[in-house]
């Protein structure tokens, strides 16, 4: 019985260089032309829809929350992702509550700037 030959592990030279370093855009041919009159590739949606800030103290014990609601087609996982960011800029806790992004205190200028920045329109509702 004879062993088949198996390819080294041990990191010859082989294994030191970059497959990929040989290649460049030299001799490929360019992109097609710009059509005349064609809208330029459009930046990605910044307007991402309408969120309202809420600031509410009924039922809190005299607590103030800052309340984000009126999501609409965002997922779970991304306003978990947008309320972590709330949380560190604000330097206070939160939590995602029945859809709702919830902030301990009036975070309203933070929150706002946080959801301009991620590409909705945050209005203050409410008083």
């Amino acid at each position: 019985m004879s062993k088949d030959p198996k390819t080294s592990v041990e990191g010859g030279p082989g294994l030191a260089q970059s497959p990929f370093a040989g290649l460049s855009a030299v001799g490929l041919p360019p992109g097609p032309p710009p059509v005349p009159g064609a809208p330029a590739p459009a930046a990605p949606a910044r307007n991402r829809g309408r969120l309202d800030i809420l600031r509410e103290k009924d039922g809190r014990g005299g607590k103030t929350v800052t309340v984000v609601d009126g999501w609409t087609g965002i997922g779970q996982p991304e306003k978990e992702q947008l309320a972590k960011k709330m949380r560190a800029a604000c330097g206070c806790g939160g939590t995602v509550k029945d859809g709702r992004i919830e902030i301990q205190g009036d975070q309203r200028e933070t929150v706002a700037r946080i959801l301009t920045e991620a590409g909705f329109r945050p209005v203050f509702a409410g008083g």
